[in-house]
């Protein structure tokens, strides 16, 4: 069975074979349940289902095999609290066969990504989502982990303007620039740290067929702190008619808000160059986002 697409230069070949045999060596009580990849494809993680229930995650790179640890410990003590479906991982696999990373086998949740800009059912799905948010911020987050991205927007000038600098000819430089410069000018968020999911993207988020949220996926990026990168889902998913219900529900200020699209606009221009070699659907929805973020008016 072929490998996953690979995204990244110091990759290793990730195949059914290869979980076949971390699943034989390490949990003989799965041995025999076939093995198939689930798409679509993860840029920091691939992922296998393993038989009809379960499923298998192996981080791609180097940088993600340290979430690993984070949703072992994390995910269990929040899922309880949230009020929608996580992935609690089930068992931590070790480095063996060539792989060099820990890994999780997970149950495997039913559902369909939301298409990004034309969800069924928007404004439902923005408050669904703000829902779960809020409910991710009242737990305690007395001991835990930092947030990967509940740093300043500060820590991601460098690599945002070199961004912009290679997006030339295909965005207004120009408007980004002034766009990103403002957001420099900001206040930093200034209440207590509290929880965050990260990467709300419409690859980590399930729908049903009505286009209501149903699970919330891929906490590898969660932490506590400064909020305003969960904001993200309203450019990268919502159309512009349902961020309204999104911000109210929320209660977002102006500055969280502006916050929150600059958010959006660094992740996106830092995706495109990066991706658009490797994988041309994650560098088209890049693309996607910072048309939206550039045509958004609100802030």
């Amino acid at each position: 069975m072929c490998a996953a697409a690979r995204m990244h230069l110091d990759e290793p070949v990730i195949d059914a074979a290869l979980v076949r045999r971390l699943i034989s060596a390490q949990f003989p009580q799965w041995v025999g349940l076939p093995v198939t990849p689930a798409g679509p494809t993860g840029a920091d993680n691939a992922m296998f289902r393993l038989g009809p229930e379960l499923a298998v995650r192996l981080p791609r790179v180097e940088w993600a095999a340290g979430d690993v640890r984070r949703e072992h410990q994390w995910l269990p003590r929040l899922a309880p609290h949230l009020p929608l479906p996580v992935p609690v991982p089930l068992a931590l696999g070790r480095p063996a066969a060539g792989y060099p990373w820990e890994w999780s086998v997970l149950h495997w949740i039913d559902g369909i990504n939301p298409a990004a800009a034309v969800p069924a059912a928007p404004e439902d799905l923005a408050r669904d989502l703000a829902g779960f948010v809020k409910a991710l911020r009242a737990v305690d987050p007395a001991g835990a982990p930092a947030g990967p991205r509940s740093v300043p927007l500060a820590s991601r000038d460098g690599a945002t303007r070199a961004a912009i600098a290679q997006l030339a000819g295909s965005i207004d430089t120009a408007a980004a620039t002034a766009l990103w410069d403002k957001a420099l000018r900001l206040p930093e968020h200034a209440g207590p740290p509290v929880w965050m999911h990260g990467d709300l993207t419409p690859g980590n988020l399930l729908v049903a067929t009505t286009g209501r949220l149903t699970a919330v996926l891929d906490f590898a990026l969660m932490g506590v702190g400064d909020p305003t990168a969960d904001l993200i889902v309203a450019w990268n998913l919502l159309p512009a008619a349902a961020r309204p219900a999104f911000r109210a529900a929320l209660a977002a200020d102006d500055d969280a808000w502006a916050r929150g699209r600059a958010w959006a606009f660094s992740i996106a221009a830092v995706s495109v160059p990066y991706y658009r070699h490797t994988d041309q659907a994650r560098t088209s929805a890049a693309r996607r986002v910072l048309r939206e973020v550039l045509a958004d008016r609100s802030v």
